[in-house]
């Protein structure tokens, strides 16, 4: 058999810098002071050779460098001229700020979110898909409790273990995140709850851990949706209720409407013009859909200020939230967010925006083709074969061209003669 019919002149690497704008970068990075004192490993460098760990699953930095050194004929056709050493690596990670990664991510982020979109006319979609946005956090856990702060108690044996909190927001239809920050676990997660950045229409699908009366009285007067799950030792003032049967005479939902009352401290100037500390009380109106959930055999009970939409809609809006934790998972599964490259906050940030970056990537190849593939599969092909001088969009597309090619070579050439 000859050459492979899904050859090409670069690796699957190559091929996926090619979504990246190397000129920008390297601005980029000059704005944010990151080639200061830099002779050769500048932010292109940089990112590429956390993009070859990252996606290949290293675990150290001993591991990047050896594998940099066998490859480092094919990294000098994606512009790494000088192989790099761990000393170099690793102060990269401490000294270029981890906002240069965090501001590639959001530019390669606006610049393809239209493809990420998922939806098809051949699919119905609700109405309310394009303007759902889902919000929450994971925590990945870390070596040491000195430079993010965990959460729970402390140990009896042993040292505690820190965190780093990763707050994300991700549009229902995208599956990437569109806002992200970092705290420590010890950070509660209302944190990232911010309804300026919120605009009428939008919906919001979020867990019970962002139960914000203030802000949810905000949210509504600026005609954004949320939906949420219901604490059980929430005080309100029940206005209706309603309960709707089904044929066999069995409650299929119950509908509530309440208020809920909250004192605050807000500053407000007196007729001398100083501030001063003044009591309010905040009346928020809100509704509680509570449905019956067939497979756990349980109630569920779901809170929103949209006092209108059926509960058919409130419940599918809340389930779609389920699309942030898959997010997560997959993030945990394919990438290496056990072990760091480094033991500085900034090290540690890099890695993980490295990660998403990398994510970011694997996912527009996967929207990019009509062939079946899930995200584990599709990150494992790319892993096996990530310096491969193999067209990877041909690859996935159509797999077995190779081995059909092979049997038709093999039917069609002629009878070995003694």
């Amino acid at each position: 058999m000859g050459k492979s019919t899904h050859f090409l002149g670069q690796p699957i690497l190559g091929q996926l810098l090619n979504y990246l704008n190397k000129a920008k970068i390297l601005q980029v990075s000059r704005d944010g002071g990151g080639e200061k004192y830099v002779k050769k490993f500048n932010a292109w460098c940089h990112l590429t050779v956390m993009l070859y760990a990252v996606i290949s699953r290293f675990d150290s930095l001993r591991e990047i460098t050896s594998a940099t050194m066998m490859e480092c004929r094919k990294l000098q056709h994606l512009g790494i001229m000088d192989l790099p050493r761990r000393s170099t690596l690793s102060d990269a990670n401490s000294r270029r700020d981890e906002g240069i990664f965090g501001r590639i991510y959001m530019d390669l982020y606006q610049t393809y979110k239209d493809r990420l979109s998922s939806d098809s006319p051949s699919h119905k979609v609700p109405k309310w898909m394009k303007r759902l946005q889902i919000i929450d956090s994971t925590t990945v856990s870390l070596f040491s409790n000195l430079i993010f702060k965990g959460v729970g108690r402390n140990p009896k044996t042993g040292k505690k273990k820190g965190g780093i909190k990763v707050h994300s927001v991700i549009h229902a239809n995208e599956g990437v995140p569109c806002d992200i920050q970092f705290t420590s676990a010890a950070k509660h997660d209302h944190f990232l709850l911010s309804p300026d950045k919120l605009t009428a229409g939008d919906i919001l699908a979020m867990d019970r851990a962002y139960i914000d009366y203030e802000k949810f009285e905000q949210m509504t007067q600026r005609g954004v949706i949320y939906v949420t799950k219901m604490k059980q030792n929430l005080t309100y003032e029940t206005l209706s209720s309603t309960y709707y049967m089904n044929a066999k005479g069995l409650m299929q939902w119950r509908e509530e409407y309440v208020v809920f009352r909250k004192e605050v401290k807000v500053k407000e100037k007196d007729e001398n013009g100083e501030e001063k500390e003044v009591k309010r009380v905040i009346e928020h109106k809100a509704r509680i859909v509570t449905y019956v959930d067939e497979k756990k055999h349980r109630l569920i009970r779901l809170l929103t200020n949209d006092l209108e939409m059926t509960y058919e809609d409130i419940v599918a809006i809340y389930k779609k939230r389920w699309a942030i934790e898959s997010l997560f998972k997959q993030l945990k599964q394919n990438f290496p967010l056990r072990y760091f490259y480094g033991e500085s906050a900034n090290a540690i940030k890099i890695q993980i925006w490295v990660t998403l970056i990398a994510n970011l990537l694997l996912t527009l190849l996967q929207r990019g083709v009509t062939h079946a593939w899930s995200f584990s599969g599709l990150a494992t092909i790319v892993r096996i074969m990530l310096m491969y001088y193999i067209d990877v969009m041909g690859f996935l597309e159509h797999p077995e061209k190779d081995w059909e090619v092979a049997i038709e070579e093999a039917i069609s050439s002629p009878p070995a003669t003694e």
